[in-house]
């Protein structure tokens, strides 16, 4: 909570002194008159404290899972829970900042006697991923607008919009795990390999019970083996990346939420995932899996600071090459790396044509934040496919995906799966 005056009465004593003087070295009543009443305005303020805000926030959506592109209504009650009345209040909810406002406003100017409830609402587009709501910002004033405080009411509210987990076509670097990754050796799985002559040992499930009915031949039928990949999901949250089209979600909040989507898809086909950020701060989760990592990768996503709504300062921001440099200290030596970049600059090609070159194979998902309203933004869309054409020339997949279509769309459209 922070208290300032607003100095909306400075100078008034001034003035008020300066028109008694002159009215009584003058003669003048009238002038007298107006310093009298600039003393009572002078006066005025100072029979008021500064105001103290005790409100309790309820913020409810209609639908907290929605679908992307689906409208959400957003209602906030204030309450006034103090024991004196507030005059003034101005109020503003804390709209994530990858979701736009639609209907409404997130805006509200009251005033509350004790107990007493103001109510506003507002519509909001789902966009993907999970979007946690800021503390709402409170502004009270006194009565007279000389003193003002300013609090924040905290309310935790998230809406989360995720198609179907998104299901990234790996590639074929793999570790000694089961998983979903197709291999070229047979072994226990679920789709037919190849058969061979049965040895002493072999699993009864694995016999070929038919063929030895017809042709009392003993054999063992071994499927396709499938296995698990160790994997970083490396999200760019540098400057560069917060560019957004008019009225939309920028490149970082688009990034995030396509990160949520692979974690859930990728966990859930029994992968090692670690997340990663290029920015401003140092990001790092170790790849893992099971509940208790899915829950840390989760939280990492939502509330680290790197994967902050608005863009940091450029100056905190290191140079990427020393990113990549201690990127690679950390990867181990099969981990794949699923680079998530709106493809702003052609710094982040370089980046994953390094990550390549040291045998981390990479595979880039971009969400297209570009557009085609002006000349400035119609060149920023070709440098992004000069881009993408640039790491496909070097055998480097590229997703391109429209922040309007579900990323599982997008991946299932794109040929990612290169041959080992």
């Amino acid at each position: 909570m922070s208290e300032h005056e607003t100095n909306r009465w400075r100078g008034v004593g001034g003035t008020a002194l300066l028109a008694g003087a002159v009215g009584l070295l003058s003669a003048r009543p009238s002038l007298l008159l107006v310093g009298v009443v600039g003393v009572v305005f002078a006066v005025y303020p100072r029979v008021f404290s500064p105001p103290t805000p005790d409100l309790k926030l309820d913020r409810r959506v209609d639908n907290p899972t929605p679908n992307f592109g689906e409208a959400v209504r957003v209602t906030v009650s204030l309450t006034n829970v103090g024991s004196k009345p507030l005059f003034d209040l101005r109020v503003v909810d804390g709209v994530p900042a990858s979701l736009v406002v639609t209907d409404g406003s997130p805006r509200c100017g009251t005033a509350l006697r004790p107990g007493e409830t103001q109510q506003f609402s507002y519509s909001v587009e789902a966009t993907h991923g999970t979007h946690a709501f800021e503390p709402t910002i409170v502004v009270a004033r006194d009565p007279s607008g000389a003193y003002e405080v300013e609090t924040s009411v905290v309310e935790e509210t998230e809406l989360v919009c995720r198609a179907l987990p998104a299901d990234a076509r790996l590639r074929r670097h793999t570790i000694d795990c089961i998983g979903k990754i197709a291999t070229n050796r047979g072994g226990q799985g679920i789709e037919f390999h190849s058969s061979r002559d049965y040895r002493h040992g072999d699993p009864l499930s694995q016999f070929d019970w038919k063929r030895y009915a017809r042709t009392r031949e003993e054999t063992t039928i071994e499927y396709q083996v499938e296995q698990s990949a160790r994997l970083v999901l490396l999200v760019d949250a540098r400057r560069v990346a917060y560019r957004a089209p008019p009225n939309r979600p920028h490149g970082v909040a688009y990034s995030v939420a396509a990160a949520e989507d692979l974690l859930e898809g990728l966990l859930d086909a029994h992968n090692d995932v670690g997340l990663a950020a290029l920015g401003c701060d140092d990001c790092w989760l170790e790849p893992g899996r099971g509940p208790q990592h899915r829950v840390r990768a989760r939280r990492h996503l939502i509330t680290h600071e790197t994967f902050s709504a608005m863009p940091h300062d450029p100056d905190d921001e290191p140079a990427l090459d020393e990113q990549v440099d201690t990127l690679l200290g950390r990867l181990g030596a099969s981990t794949q790396v699923i680079l998530l970049t709106p493809m702003c600059d052609p710094e982040i090609t370089r980046a994953a044509r390094t990550f390549e070159v040291y045998g981390h194979h990479v595979t880039v998902i971009s969400p297209d934040v570009t557009s085609d309203e002006t000349l400035g933004q119609r060149l920023a869309a070709m440098d992004r496919q000069n881009c993408i054409a640039a790491l496909r020339a070097v055998g480097i997949p590229v997703v391109e995906w429209r922040p309007s279509t579900p990323l599982a769309t997008a991946l299932s459209a794109s040929a990612t799966e290169v041959e080992p």
